[in-house]
């Protein structure tokens, strides 16, 4: 059931639906159960809310029948700007192509249980995913535990929360010289990042400073200037979500 005495920190939902009484009445079971929720009557609306980051979902749930832009091609354009796991809810059986391309399904009508256990399991499984070490690690194991090994939990925690720090004041450091096209300043900050990161084991942040420093926010054929429009969006997308991965991180490794 939705607990309103002990309310948790939950990922922001975006809930499409073109009819408006279900989205009020699914908006609002979602706000009592603590979720940030943005709601759209339509997909064209939602992608600019999401284009523009009005709003951040890290859950979309969606109807699976909608006029205009609905369905799968809304699904693959909502991914295209942010990675996010996307429920379609509906009355009845969604087509074949819709529940392939979405992360799950349904049914309405739902209950306030149905809807809550959807989404914890969603949580549970970005979780998951985010700690794995399939792929570059969030944090190296290994120099986890030798810091742990070195200093109390608490100083541990600290070098971590500093580093989420710095990264969002370089990020905006980047952002600043990328729109004077200064390559130089950019690579030196990539620099830094990939240095501070390297010696906290923050391994993805690490990676993604290295190729800033690399010159990955640079154009090819751009004469040295900075094309963050391009390839460089995507990485400066990835490093953000590096930083919110180290989050999650201190949540579930420093919970006590």
């Amino acid at each position: 059931m939705i607990d309103l005495v002990n309310p948790q920190e939950h990922p922001t939902v975006l809930l499409i639906d073109d009819d408006m009484v279900s989205r009020e009445v699914v908006a609002t079971l979602l706000t009592m159960g603590g979720y940030p929720v943005h709601t759209a009557p339509d997909g064209e609306t939602a992608l600019k809310m999401v284009d523009s980051e009005e709003c951040t979902p890290e859950v979309i749930l969606m109807d699976a029948q909608m006029p205009g832009l609905s369905g799968a091609a809304l699904i693959e354009q909502l991914r295209a700007e942010r990675k996010v796991s996307v429920v379609v809810i509906s009355a009845s059986a969604p087509p074949a192509e819709v529940a392939a391309a979405a992360d799950g399904v349904l049914l309405k009508p739902f209950t306030p249980k149905d809807l809550t256990a959807l989404l914890e399991k969603r949580e549970s499984e970005d979780k998951a995913a985010d700690i794995a070490p399939s792929g570059t690690p969030v944090v190296n194991p290994e120099t986890l535990a030798q810091l742990r090994e070195m200093m109390p939990e608490a100083a541990v925690r600290q070098i971590y929360e500093a580093i989420v720090s710095d990264i969002e004041r370089r990020l905006a450091a980047i952002e600043a010289a990328a729109a004077i096209n200064d390559a130089a300043e950019v690579r030196r900050l990539g620099h830094a990042i990939k240095g501070g990161c390297s010696m906290a084991g923050a391994a993805q942040a690490a990676r993604l400073g290295a190729l800033i420093e690399q010159g990955a926010l640079e154009g090819a054929g751009s004469g040295g200037k900075v094309n963050h429009l391009d390839n460089g969006a995507t990485v400066l997308k990835d490093l953000r979500a590096a930083a919110e991965n180290l989050k999650r991180m201190l949540k579930f490794e420093f919970s006590s």
